[in-house]
C-alpha cells in the first residue's frame, strides 16, 4: 500500500552537494512524518532528517547546519538536501515515513536506500 523510492545517491568529493529524493506511492490516509535515515556497516540506523505533518524539522547534531529537508506535496516527494559534505557521511541513506494507510498496517514505511559516498 505505500511504496517509498530514492534516487540522487552517489559520489560526491567532500565540501560538495548532493539532493536526494524520494517519492511515496500509495494509498495514505495520513503521514506523521517524513525523514531520512542512513547506516553504515556495524551501526545503527541514525535519523538525520524528519519532518512532521505541521512543519517542523529536526536533524541529527551531525547534519545541523548541513543538511535540510523538504516536501513537494504535488509531486508527492521529500527532498534531502545535503551540503558541505564530509567522508563521515558516507552511508546508505534510507527514505522514511511514518504514517496511517488507507488499507494495511500503520508505521514506518523505508525506501530500498541508497548509497552516498564522500571521497576525494
Amino acid at each position: 500500500q505505500v511504496q517509498l523510492v530514492e534516487s540522487g545517491g552517489g559520489l560526491v568529493q567532500p565540501g560538495g552537494s548532493l539532493r536526494l529524493s524520494c517519492v511515496a506511492s500509495g494509498s495514505i490516509f495520513k503521514i506523521n512524518t517524513l525523514g531520512w535515515g542512513r547506516q553504515v556497516p556495524g551501526k545503527q540506523r541514525e535519523m538525520v532528517a524528519r519532518i512532521t505533518s505541521g512543519g517542523s524539522t529536526d536533524f541529527s547534531d551531525s547534519v545541523k547546519g548541513r543538511f535540510s529537508i523538504s516536501v513537494d506535496v504535488a509531486k508527492n516527494t521529500v527532498y534531502l538536501q545535503m551540503n558541505s559534505l564530509k567522508p563521515e557521511d558516507t552511508a546508505v541513506y534510507y527514505c522514511n515515513a511514518n504514517v496511517q494507510p488507507t488499507v494495511g498496517p500503520s508505521g514506518d514505511y523505508w525506501g530500498q536506500g541508497t548509497q552516498v559516498t564522500v571521497s576525494s
